[in-house]
């Protein structure tokens, strides 16, 4: 598999382009089945720029089912050739990163980890803008300009 380089500069267009929610939320799952840890879901969400050409990208959240603490939510850049590129991750204070201790904190995808070799989304920012999951949603459909959530409260949906 090819690992295509992104630049900040390229990142930072794909954080900021207009996006919009497309279809339906998908149904709340449990996983594993059996004896499930968690439950997660996720939708499409596409921009499209000046000269027309689109964009897509898809959401997930995930909640684990014994630490409401342990939740996490993210959005994917999905290239034309079906390529998927994690460009940040909202996490629940229920575990430590570095040194981030038991905070919420934010992983976003910069170029220096992509050509470091690492996980894109290697770095993290502890952050006070949320504690719960629909609020981390909310967050982040702020800082990427994505219109068409309402993420208040227990629950998180689609506006119509």
């Amino acid at each position: 598999m090819t690992i295509r380089i992104y630049s900040d500069e390229v990142l930072a267009e794909l954080r900021s382009m207009k996006k919009q929610t497309v279809g339906r939320w998908s149904r709340w799952l449990e996983k594993p089945t059996g004896k499930p840890v968690h439950r997660q879901r996720s939708f499409k969400i596409k921009a499209v720029v000046a000269n027309g050409q689109e964009y897509r990208f898809e959401i997930y959240e995930r909640q684990s089912l014994r630490d409401e603490s342990d939740f996490s939510c993210g959005i994917t850049h999905v290239s034309f050739d079906g390529s998927r590129l994690t460009l940040a991750r909202y996490n629940g204070p229920s575990h430590e990163h570095g040194d981030i201790s038991f905070q919420p904190h934010i992983h976003l995808t910069t170029g220096k980890s992509i050509m470091a070799g690492k996980k894109p989304e290697n770095e993290a920012k502890q952050t006070d803008r949320f504690k719960t999951l629909a609020d981390a949603l909310a967050c982040m459909a702020e800082d990427f300009s994505i219109a068409g959530i309402e993420a208040k409260g227990e629950t998180s949906r689609r506006l119509n």
